[in-house]
């Protein structure tokens, strides 16, 4: 007897709602993810209790960086970065800084400053920093940070870029964010510093200590 030869007919699945779905779903991660800043120094914040959130807008964020590294290379005695996430007021507040000190930059230097996420050069070194390589500059800057010595009994550096991201944005919220290994008189000048400019309310940057299980 012949085998009977069962006739096979194609399955045709339509994949049109699976490709919408994963288009929403790309679009919706793409609109809420954000980006991890490159930060010229690795900072562990301490822990602490507090569950109030840092704004994720209109924020100046003071980085302090600790004593070592991972490695226990001694990085100085805790240099002090700054970033603003608004890409316009900080090149606002640059403009004003560059004024102030006298310092000319060029357009692409100016670009090169904006596209960076933390800045710290003295002022008399910056346009020699923008000037270099990106290499040169990933590797100069963790050595450099804003000084915090007064200039001729007036403001520091560090209390000038404050004043005029200030000046740029007067609603501007302020964030301390530094290493638990960052020494302790680096921080407390940071704050006498903001204290003298009648600035005393800004916010700690830690991370949520986890409850005894």
């Amino acid at each position: 007897m012949g085998k009977i030869k069962v006739k096979k007919s194609d399955v045709w699945i339509d994949m049109t709602p699976m490709s919408d779905v994963m288009t929403l779903l790309l679009t919706f991660f793409m609109l809420t993810s954000t980006f991890v800043k490159n930060e010229p120094v690795k900072v562990n914040v301490p822990g602490s209790v507090s569950e109030q959130k840092v704004p994720e807008n209109g924020l100046l964020t003071i980085l302090i960086s600790p004593e070592k590294d991972a490695a226990g290379k001694p990085t100085g005695e805790g240099q002090v970065f700054m970033s603003i996430d608004n890409t316009e007021q900080l090149g606002s507040t640059l403009d004003n800084m560059a004024n102030a000190f006298g310092v000319s930059l060029t357009p692409k230097q100016v670009e090169t400053f904006k596209s960076e996420s933390t800045f710290g050069v003295p002022m008399s070194k910056l346009s020699a920093y923008l000037s270099s390589s990106s290499q040169t500059r990933q590797k100069e800057l963790p050595k450099a940070g804003i000084p915090l010595d007064s200039i001729k009994g007036g403001m520091s550096e560090f209390q000038q870029w404050v004043n005029q991201a200030r000046t740029v944005n007067e609603n501007i919220k302020i964030a301390l964010k530094a290493d638990a290994a960052t020494p302790y008189k680096t921080v407390k000048k940071v704050m006498n510093e903001l204290q003298d400019m009648d600035e005393s309310h800004y916010l700690m940057v830690t991370q949520l200590k986890q409850g005894d299980q």
